[in-house]
């Protein structure tokens, strides 16, 4: 028979087992699913593991924009640096070259694969990290 001094160290360490396991288990959840965001520019810097899930934001070059069917080339930009992008899919209504954009995918050969393309919503948006992308590289002009 245990003493109940035994006992109760024996509860405190079962509790607190549980307690580190629940949290290791919470923060690799988070790990899984976070996302970073780069600029074209950034990318040029940074050692990007092919699988690694990433945001990439920028402004879509004028003329760089082919159909193919379903598949879908532009060039994003931060005015320092450009990135292809090479997307399957429909694109969301409010895509327009010259305007901001961020793409969620992964790169590929140097190439940008996305599978998810987030456009802005109006002439005043523009996703928080290009703007401040934009602006870090002197380029930037608000919508008028």
């Amino acid at each position: 028979m245990m003493k109940a001094k035994h006992q109760r160290l024996l509860w405190i360490s079962v509790v607190g087992a549980l307690l580190i396991l629940s949290a290791t288990l919470i923060l690799s959840a988070f790990d899984d699913n976070l996302v970073f965001f780069y600029s074209p520019t950034d990318l040029q810097s940074k050692t990007i593991h092919p699988d690694q899930r990433i945001r990439v934001g920028g402004l879509v070059l004028e003329s760089s924009l082919q159909h193919n069917g379903t598949q879908i080339s532009f060039t994003i930009s931060d005015q320092v640096n450009m990135l292809p992008v090479h997307y399957e899919g429909m694109l969301p209504d409010l895509f327009r070259e010259g305007q901001g954009v961020v793409v969620e995918g992964h790169l590929q050969d140097g190439q940008f694969m996305a599978q998810s393309v987030l456009a802005k919503h109006d002439e005043n948006y523009m996703p928080p990290e290009v703007a401040k992308s934009l602006k870090e590289h002197g380029v930037w002009r608000h919508a008028e």
